[in-house]
């Protein structure tokens, strides 16, 4: 009997660790089939977004080759010397003129709107459009800005050891302009063509040190200027938006006129010297300019030639430096990063150095302006970037944020 119970407890107790490790085995293939279950759910949401992202990818390079209109709106942020913090809606806009045209590149049309932490307003654009495969080319700068500024006066002197207060610099300033250029093409790669030129820059609430100025009291009342004149390129750059090889030359020429409806006589000669060297592989590419900017006559304080804008040496005050002349020189390295499979990345960056001064008369430019910079670039459209700079000058610096390279 002993032995019978001794069987049976053995057999009760191999049955419950059975059942115990059939049970156990069962909850950890239960896990197992789950856990599975959600991997295999991970992945498939995971194919499903890249199926997604190709997909798009896909009908934006239809709209692409038909030559379709594409627009890509961003926000973001800047910090400038003359604006301080501002908030910008930046809104790329292209498009081809002829879709069936496929020796014209795409046109484009960046609009930018805005408003900063000192109560200013902009809002602005620039086309640049071409026709008719390339024959033709029609440019318009449209801007509006309204916002609190400092004028520090007319000289590198003035600007330099002006300091910068509520009662020696600060007014408020409205600025208009309108600039369209119709140039048609007589020769490969070069043009040339009519330019109209309507400007207008008004003060008000002057503090004490910008009412005596001698510039500011003649012209303030004459705020409106017209002028016609004529505008030569040549341009071999692969893309002009974005270059990566190639050079451009522009040589223009403007008469204003009272004649012409404005309030003043003066006249403007400028030339705008890029060329574009690529490093080795598309998207290293080093780019280099020389600009100068000349004019005579009665040249109100608003149209003074200046440096230290977003489109050249980042990093100044807008409007601190400025005369009757100007000069500079800039040289920038663009990289763009390459992918694990060979392609371009939408990511870059690029860095500056540059150089520029400011005279009565080019015998003037005795002392210079450093500046020096680097910034993030993210393509946007195709070879349309979005930039966002960093600048240094002599004691100042300024980050902006805007749409395409600032040369």
């Amino acid at each position: 009997m002993k032995k019978k119970r001794s069987k049976y407890k053995f057999l009760s107790t191999y049955l419950s660790l059975s059942g115990r490790y059939v049970f156990l085995s069962a909850i950890l293939l239960m896990t197992g089939f789950y856990s599975h279950g959600q991997e295999d759910k991970k992945e498939g949401k995971k194919e499903h977004r890249k199926e997604k992202a190709a997909l798009r990818k896909e009908k934006r390079q239809e709209k692409i080759d038909q030559g379709k209109m594409l627009i890509t709106p961003m926000i973001g942020p800047s910090y400038t010397p003359e604006l301080q913090f501002t908030l910008a809606g930046l809104v790329m806009i292209s498009f081809k003129t002829n879709s069936k045209d496929t020796l014209i590149q795409r046109s484009s049309a960046p609009i930018n709107i805005g408003g900063s932490s000192t109560g200013a307003f902009f809002v602005g654009t620039k086309l640049t459009s071409f026709w008719k495969q390339d024959k033709y080319r029609i440019y318009a700068d449209l801007f509006y800005k309204k916002m609190p500024d400092n004028y520090y006066g007319v000289g590198f002197e003035q600007a330099f050891n002006t300091p910068k207060s509520d009662s020696t610099t600060k007014y408020t300033r409205a600025w208009f302009w309108f600039y369209p250029t119709f140039l048609f093409q007589f020769k490969k790669n070069q043009f040339v063509g009519p330019g109209v030129d309507v400007n207008y820059t008004k003060g008000s609430d002057p503090s004490d040190g910008v009412a005596s100025d001698p510039y500011y009291q003649k012209y303030n009342d004459r705020p409106l200027n017209v002028g016609l004149g004529a505008v030569y390129q040549y341009d071999s750059r692969d893309i002009p938006i974005n270059a990566w090889k190639g050079w451009f030359l522009q040589v223009k020429a403007f008469v204003y006129s009272t004649y012409l409806g404005g309030d003043n006589n003066y006249g403007l000669f400028e030339v705008d010297y890029r060329n574009y060297f690529k490093i080795k592989r598309d998207g290293r590419t080093l780019a280099i300019q020389a600009r100068t900017r000349l004019t005579s006559g009665d040249v109100p304080y608003g149209e003074m030639s200046q440096i230290g804008t977003p489109f050249d040496l980042r990093g100044y005050h807008w409007g601190q430096y400025r005369h009757q002349d100007m000069l500079y020189f800039i040289s920038e390295y663009r990289h763009q990063f390459i992918k694990k499979n060979g392609s371009l990345s939408k990511s870059g960056f690029v860095t500056w150095v540059g150089i520029g001064s400011i005279g009565e008369v080019v015998a003037d430019f005795t002392q210079w302006l450093p500046n020096a910079g680097f910034g993030y670039r993210f393509e946007v459209q195709p070879r349309m970037n979005v930039r966002l700079d960093i600048g240094f000058g002599r004691h100042s610096q300024g980050i902006y944020f805007n749409i395409n390279e600032a040369f």
